[in-house]
């Protein structure tokens, strides 16, 4: 009963930071998500030295990822040029030449794990700024609607998971990787996250001048989009737990494990979406 009610608090703390962040203005986005992705890679980063006994370099592979997310932030809100970028890419050229130094068997496993940190967490989140400054022909504007459904998707789609798995889950979706998880509670969870957005797409037009229609099928295929990539992305972090042998990626978040942990469907589900809403404004909106 304790540990439900603390996963509880936590959990409602979580999605409140989340939305608060998101919503309130680009500089409250910059900061919690620039602190959530440096705890992220700091977190795997560990994992990879502490479990798989490797030398990854934790402080500037932290660094790193936390300023690709705020260089791309930088660019777009024209705060800086594309050189904001090179002090990226010189610790990327860091990360790669400091190993010369050192005569280590592990040496290739350990820029393997310190170059998955850049492309598994940084790259993901430091997209998540692609969602929220939208191109138009007019320029750049903050519309925080993709970045917060994406979110919303993939919270209702654990609910209903939840709820639909266990009422009716008897087919295993994943038993190698993750017993617990159903083909009926995945199904479930993406009839809750279209549910979801079509009460977003009530009151939120997917882009203006949009037939009603039109409008809520774009914000339907957003959340089936997330949920399916969602789902695999959560498959992926429970595949690399598996084969480490841990059971959370950490203990950050009470009741909840570690940041990875609470991050994992969205490190795949982010992307999707940036590729889907541009791919759906290039050819359909504009």
């Amino acid at each position: 009963m304790k540990n439900l009610i603390l996963r509880t608090i936590t959990g409602i703390l979580f999605v409140a930071a989340i939305v608060t962040g998101i919503v309130w203005n680009p500089f409250s986005l910059l900061i919690l998500f620039t602190a959530i992705t440096a705890l992220a890679t700091w977190e795997f980063t560990t994992i990879a030295n502490r479990h798989l006994h490797l030398h990854v370099n934790r402080f500037i592979t932290t660094i790193a990822s936390a300023y690709l997310f705020a260089a791309v932030w930088a660019f777009n809100t024209n705060v800086m040029g594309a050189e904001v970028f090179i002090p990226y890419l010189i610790s990327v050229i860091y990360l790669l030449v400091s190993e010369l130094y050192f005569d280590r068997a592990d040496t290739v496993q350990t820029w393997a794990m310190t170059f998955m940190a850049q492309l598994y967490i940084a790259l993901p989140f430091a997209s998540l700024n692609t969602l929220c400054f939208i191109g138009t022909p007019a320029g750049l504007s903050y519309y925080y609607w993709y970045a917060l459904a994406v979110f919303i998707f993939l919270w209702s789609s654990d609910t209903g998971a939840y709820v639909f798995g266990s009422l009716l889950g008897k087919h295993r979706l994943f038993p190698r990787i993750s017993p617990k998880k159903s083909w009926e509670g995945s199904v479930g969870g993406a009839l809750t996250a279209v549910v979801a957005s079509q009460i977003i797409a009530y009151y939120v037009p997917f882009a203006d001048s949009l037939m009603p229609m039109l409008n809520h099928l774009l914000w339907a295929g957003l959340a089936v989009v997330v949920v399916v990539f969602g789902t695999w992305g959560d498959l992926v972090e429970s595949l690399l737990k598996r084969k480490i042998g841990i059971k959370d990626s950490g203990n950050i978040l009470p009741g909840h494990g570690g940041m990875l942990d609470r991050f994992d469907s969205s490190l795949l589900a982010i992307p999707a979406a940036v590729v889907y809403i541009y791919t759906i404004m290039l050819n359909i909106i504009y």
